[in-house]
């Protein structure tokens, strides 16, 4: 029986975003966990953040997966006030959802593991923000040592996901 485990990332991925996501449902298949999410594995009947809410509750870990959803070539940081700053470069947007179902994996006490896209920032993604680390976005291109530490970190952190399923025994 595999291990359910909580994955937040938006249904629309480019090429690019496909190949990082697949890489790492290979590696959490490879551990014998299961990814669950609304819209791939399950489909809401009520109101989403509630079926957010109860789909977490029956799994022991999750993963934030930080893929650019927005992208604007200019903008404006906090218009109007006195710390009102231009962009000099081009902004990137995760889908909100993933800093609401972070909030909630975190709050229910889950191990959580969080990638994020090089122009992603913000949130669940700004270092020092929870007490998780946040990783890069893995790639299609990277190297034999960066694999190899991906690996190393989930597996890492499935040690800490099967810990909290097979420690709640209202999980199994």
């Amino acid at each position: 029986m595999k291990i359910p485990v909580f994955v937040s990332c938006p249904t629309t991925l480019n090429k690019a975003q496909n190949v990082s996501r697949r890489i790492i449902m290979n590696e959490i298949d490879r551990l014998s966990l299961e990814p669950r999410s609304l819209g791939r594995s399950d489909y809401p009947t009520e109101l989403p953040f509630r079926e957010v809410l109860l789909l977490a509750k029956h799994c022991a870990g999750g993963i934030i997966l930080g893929f650019e959803q927005i992208h604007a070539s200019k903008g404006t940081w906090k218009r109007g006030t006195s710390e009102e700053r231009k962009s000099t470069k081009p902004i990137s947007f995760p889908t909100p959802w993933n800093h609401i179902e972070a909030a909630i994996l975190i709050s229910l006490g889950l191990p959580v593991l969080v990638f994020r896209e090089e122009t992603i920032s913000g949130g669940v993604f700004d270092a020092g923000v929870t007490d998780v680390f946040i990783h890069k976005m893995p790639t299609g291109s990277m190297a034999h040592n960066a694999r190899t530490g991906l690996h190393e970190v989930i597996l890492k952190w499935q040690a800490a996901v099967r810990t909290h399923y097979y420690g709640n025994k209202a999980l199994i």
